[in-house]
């Protein structure tokens, strides 16, 4: 199997601010302020991105370079740690160089000054450098003012440098989503086929998702997928057959031809993402004449294949949902294409699913292999997969274009929950929402996204709304 691996690691910048004018004023407040910043350097490491830590920036001639360095380095993201007061002009010279998006870490040493033994150093100086050392809230008002007025976005964690899992936890996730707003600018999306006639929800502009999400966006022919198949070798197939068996439960009455024909087109789809170093794909196509029917009615296996080893697949060319699969198994979290199937009142859930290909890493369960007779609104027939999402929590995301032109995340979380499900060869689930169904349907319709969404495994809309914000697109979660 190749998965795309165009991208390199996140960088992310840190660096601290003072006030020179206090170094010689008070004594060893620099060496303590460096200090903290080297523990907050030493934690950043600790989330799978490279640091470039410029340590203390305590005057402009400082920030400048600071700024600079961070441009050459090619920072996806940048942490300001606000140790102590220290002045605006020092901040706004490193982030308006930098370009990148940038979170104020206000983090105190500890959770109180210790106010008694302050008091007793009876000595005002030394009091003072005490105090210095732990006001880092002093200067976030100054900071949050210039970046206001000069139109630079930002973020905010607040809290302790020690002993505060919610400081790291938001710097966690903060990280998680620079990760994939950086895994999705150096995305390739293939799309292969043509839209499905009158499915007007789905149609997508091209250029606005580029512009958005970054990345690049390869057209491709279901012809070129046809024809790789001719080079497929017997040992080709067999190894895939292999791999077929490992990873899907093939129900007894699948016959040898549709399995092999199957894994000639998982096999003709490797290559396919090999030369264009696709990292998630659309597609559709009806299977019209005889080469591209047999292509096109034998793809299933493949695109779950594919989409098992983080290279999202999404059917009927709905490149919108194929943007949110990548987002979602970007964060680790699978990203299965799903629709509406039907409600089910009486258990108050939602059953949701799709023909089409399956995220194999998030299924309960083994996946069925079966055939179907014939493919509802295309042409041929072939070998389906059917499953369900693991129980327990999941989250939904849908990437709307909205009607300003814009881009936002739609999203809502739930429950996969066990019951009875449509054994009808394809991906099927039943959803419990807080809301309840009938509630949670309206209040997702009434946003206006596509009929098809992306479904991932754990509650993950905390990190979903942090890369809305890196990325500056609307985010809406209805539960």
């Amino acid at each position: 199997m190749t998965t795309a691996t165009k991208s390199t690691q996140l960088r992310i910048g840190l660096f601290g601010i003072g006030l020179n004018t206090y170094w010689d004023q008070f004594e060893g407040l620099e060496k303590k302020l460096a200090s903290y910043i080297a523990i907050v350097g030493d934690n950043l490491g600790n989330y799978g991105a490279d640091v470039v830590n410029l340590g203390l920036i305590d005057d402009t001639k400082k920030a400048f370079e600071a700024g600079s360095r961070f441009r050459r380095e090619d920072v996806d993201l940048i942490f300001l740690y606000v140790t102590t007061y220290a002045l605006s002009a020092t901040v706004l010279a490193v982030v308006k160089k930098a370009k990148v998006p940038v979170i104020v870490l206000n983090l105190s040493p500890e959770a109180a000054i210790d106010y008694a033994t302050f008091n007793q150093l009876n000595n005002r100086t030394k009091m003072t450098g005490e105090w210095l050392a732990s006001c880092s809230a002093c200067s976030v008002p100054e900071i949050a003012n210039v970046f206001k007025r000069s139109n630079i976005p930002f973020h905010q964690i607040t809290g302790m440098l020690h002993n505060d899992p919610h400081v790291w936890r938001e710097v966690e996730e903060w990280i998680a989503a620079a990760k994939v707003a950086h895994t999705m600018y150096n995305n390739t999306l293939g799309v292969m086929g043509n839209y499905y006639g009158g499915m007007l929800d789905i149609y997508s502009n091209l250029t606005l998702q580029c512009a958005t999400f970054g990345g690049h966006i390869e057209i491709i022919e279901v012809d070129e997928l046809s024809g790789l198949r001719d080079g497929v070798s017997a040992a080709d197939i067999e190894e895939k057959l292999q791999v077929f068996n490992t990873w899907f439960e093939v129900q007894p009455d699948c016959s040898a031809e549709e399995l092999k024909r199957a894994a000639v087109t998982a096999v003709a789809l490797d290559k396919l993402v090999a030369k264009y170093n696709l990292g998630s794909m659309a597609y559709y196509h009806k299977g019209t004449g005889n080469v591209n029917a047999d292509t096109m009615s034998s793809v299933i296996l493949g695109t779950s294949l594919l989409t098992g080893h983080n290279i999202p697949v999404a059917g009927e060319y709905e490149i919108k949902n194929a943007q949110a699969m990548k987002i979602m198994d970007s964060f680790g979290a699978g990203g299965s294409f799903t629709e509406y199937y039907a409600m089910d009142f009486n258990d108050d859930v939602v059953l949701m699913g799709h023909d089409g290909p399956c995220h194999p890493a998030i299924a309960e369960g083994k996946i069925k292999v079966k055939p179907l007779q014939v493919y509802h609104g295309k042409v041929g027939s072939g070998l389906s997969v059917e499953m369900s999402v693991k129980h327990g929590p999941v989250t939904l995301l849908s990437v709307v274009e909205t009607v300003d032109g814009k881009i936002m995340l739609l999203v809502a979380e739930a429950e996969s929950v066990a019951g009875p499900i449509l054994e009808i060869g394809n991906t099927n689930s039943r959803y419990k929402f807080a809301i309840g169904a009938r509630s949670f349907v309206e209040a997702w319709n009434a946003h206006g996204p596509a009929h098809h969404c992306a479904i991932g495994k754990g509650h993950i809309a905390s990190k979903i709304e942090k890369l809305s914000k890196l990325l500056e697109v609307e985010f809406v979660k209805v539960c």
